[in-house]
């Protein structure tokens, strides 16, 4: 089993070391993330630019790590046509920082990441956490979980999307499967503006989750903010 690991949060997140670690031990894994920050940047692809390719210094031990200055996608698309000499059994993509549930789903970077794989023919998971390196739970039921969708499969075209709750192992209340995308975001944005000394206004925005109750029984966004692990399934937009 060969597996190529990537990312949004850019090669040096503490969620690519930690899926990778996991992947360790489900078989062979090669790294290839961006050197930056990419998150919200979906499906996008670096069409006129030169894109630095370098060896990285990961910390977990894996057959081969190299970061791209650019975007998730690019990262897929340079492993799967220029990079590697092989076809991997799977993409993983993660850890999130951050929930990728409902519509939010559509401005992943993680998730653009695995519709490139499964456009390729190659099957791929996304996993998310929320708290900013808070990763307890992920980290004790990301292999037994992977083991579970590797099992079971996928059609092509379906991505298995895995989302997972903060907090310590001994708040998690259980692991909900079969989730749907709740219609609806997860983040609501928050704009601020100011004004810049040339007189221009710059704004910003940041994500609050919304409140548990209005999410959708039975959905992915209900099952996180309820403590739960979230597991279900994503179509790409193109199979």
């Amino acid at each position: 089993m060969r597996i190529l690991v990537v990312n949004d949060d850019g090669i040096s997140s503490p969620g690519i070391a930690a899926l990778a670690r996991a992947a360790s031990e489900l078989g062979e894994v090669y790294v290839l993330a961006p050197s930056h920050q990419c998150s919200g940047m979906s499906q996008k692809l670096s069409i006129f630019d030169e894109l630095p390719l370098r060896e990285a210094d990961f910390p977990v031990p894996v057959k081969a790590a190299w970061s791209l200055g650019g975007t998730p996608t690019d990262c897929v698309k340079v492993a799967l046509e220029h990079l590697l000499d092989f076809r991997p059994d799977y993409v993983f993509s993660g850890v999130n920082d951050g929930w990728n549930a409902g519509f939010d789903i559509a401005y992943s970077g993680t998730i653009g990441a695995c519709y490139e794989a499964v456009m390729h023919k190659i099957p791929a998971i996304a996993f998310s956490a929320q708290g900013r390196g808070d990763l307890e739970i992920a980290e004790k039921y990301m292999v037994t979980l992977a083991r579970e969708l590797m099992a079971l499969g996928q059609k092509p075209g379906e991505i298995w999307n895995v989302n997972f709750p903060s907090g310590p192992v001994s708040a998690l209340r259980g692991i909900l499967r079969e989730r749907t995308i709740a219609p609806m975001q997860l983040y609501n944005a928050l704009f601020s503006a100011r004004t810049h000394e040339t007189g221009h206004r710059l704004i910003s925005q940041i994500g609050v989750p919304v409140e548990k109750e209005l999410a959708p029984e039975g959905s992915d966004i209900a099952a996180v903010l309820n403590g739960y692990i979230s597991v279900g399934k994503i179509m790409s937009p193109v199979m």
